[in-house]
C-alpha cells in the first residue's frame, strides 16, 4: 500500500483517541507521509471539508474511536473506495475495530502496511433515497435508479442501518409502515419503526430488536420490526438486490424520522416514502490478524459463554 496521504480521524471528546491520533501522526511523518488530523463526532463532521480539499483523496483512513466514529467514516468514504484502518480507542463495543495494543508497535504498523502485509475486506452498504412524488407518479413512472430521486433530497449511506421511527417533539407515538419489496407488497408493521439492517448491522439495533446475526460474509439485507403490535409480525432476510420501500400509513399529519447507523438521516412528510436498496460501493476495511474469525468475535463481543461442558470433548 502507497502512504502518500493519510487521514488521521479520532473520536471528538476522547483525550485517549486524540492521544493515541497524535501519536500516529508522528510515526507517520517519521516516515514521510503526509498526515491530516481531524475529530469526527455527532456535532464534528470533519468529511465535508476534507473531501473537499485540494490534497484530494487519501491512501488510507486511520480511524481512533469506536464503532461509531467508523460507521461515520465509512458512510463518506466507501463512495470513494478509501480503505479504512480502525482501532478501538475510547470506544465501547468495537466490531468494527482492532484493538488498541496493536497500535504500540513502535511504527511497526505502518511498515507491514507498506508491505502489504494485509487484506482488504469488503462490507456491504445500504443506499436510501426519500420518494416526494405522488402516488399516482410513482405508479405511472418507477425509478430505475435511485439517483433519479437525487433532485428532491440527497441520497444517505449506511453501513450498518437504517431506521424509521415517528417523530413528535412532545409525544412518542406508534406508526404504521407499509412494506414494499421488488413493487409488491409484503406487510403493515404498526409498532415503534422498522429497520433495514446489513449483515455488518446485524450485531447492532437490529439484533436488539430480535433480529438474526449474519456472517458478513452473506449479502442480505435483514427487514427487523421494532416492537411491532403484532405476534406475526417477524423479521425477514431478502436478497441483497431487492428493492425496498416504506411508507407511512395512517394520519396525513404525521410524519417518521429516518436514522442512518444512528445518526440523522431525513425527515419524511406526509405522503413522501423511503426508497432503500444495497449500495453500489463497499465499506473496504483493513483487516491486520492473520486468522481472522467473526465467531471468536462474536464470543468476545457477546460475552457468549461458549462450551457449557468445560473439559469434554464433543462427540464425534
Amino acid at each position: 500500500m502507497r502512504l502518500d496521504l493519510v487521514w488521521v480521524i479520532y473520536r471528538a471528546g476522547s483525550h485517549s483517541a486524540h492521544r493515541e491520533a497524535c501519536c500516529c501522526v508522528d510515526e507517520l511523518q517519521a516516515l514521510g507521509v503526509k498526515v491530516v488530523m481531524a475529530m469526527s463526532g455527532v456535532r464534528a463532521n470533519p468529511f465535508p471539508d476534507l473531501l473537499a480539499s485540494e490534497s484530494g483523496l487519501p491512501d488510507l483512513a486511520v480511524v481512533l474511536g469506536g464503532d461509531g466514529t467508523v460507521l461515520g467514516a465509512a458512510r463518506h468514504l466507501a463512495v470513494h473506495d478509501v480503505p479504512i484502518l480502525s482501532f478501538n480507542v475510547g470506544g465501547h463495543l468495537g466490531f468494527l475495530t482492532h484493538e488498541r495494543a496493536l497500535l504500540d508497535g513502535g511504527g511497526q504498523l505502518w511498515q507491514r502496511l507498506l508491505q502489504d502485509n494485509f487484506a482488504l475486506e469488503r462490507r456491504m452498504m445500504l443506499q436510501a433515497a426519500v420518494d416526494s412524488r405522488s402516488p399516482v407518479e410513482r405508479t405511472a413512472r418507477p425509478i430505475a435508479s435511485l439517483q433519479d430521486l437525487n433532485g428532491s433530497k440527497a441520497p444517505h449511506w449506511a453501513l450498518n442501518d437504517f431506521y424509521m421511527r415517528p417523530y413528535r417533539d412532545d409525544v412518542s407515538p406508534t406508526c404504521t409502515l407499509e412494506l414494499e419489496i421488488d413493487g409488491e407488497v409484503v406487510d403493515h408493521y404498526r409498532g415503534d419503526g422498522l429497520i433495514l439492517a446489513t449483515p455488518t448491522g446485524s450485531t447492532g439495533y437490529s439484533m436488539a430488536s430480535g433480529g438474526p446475526i449474519l456472517h458478513p460474509g452473506i449479502d442480505a439485507i435483514i427487514v427487523s420490526p421494532i416492537c411491532p403490535m403484532s405476534l406475526s409480525s417477524r423479521p425477514v432476510i431478502v436478497p441483497p438486490a431487492s428493492r425496498l420501500v416504506i411508507g407511512l400509513l395512517g394520519e396525513n399529519t404525521r410524519r417518521v424520522k429516518l436514522w442512518k447507523d444512528g445518526a440523522s438521516g431525513a425527515l419524511l412528510e406526509p405522503g413522501e416514502c423511503c426508497v432503500v436498496q444495497r449500495a453500489r460501493h463497499h465499506a473496504l476495511m483493513v483487516v491486520l490478524e492473520q486468522s481472522p474469525s467473526y465467531y471468536r468475535t462474536l464470543t468476545h463481543k457477546l460475552h457468549w459463554a461458549g462450551s457449557l461442558l468445560n473439559n469434554q470433548q464433543s462427540p464425534s
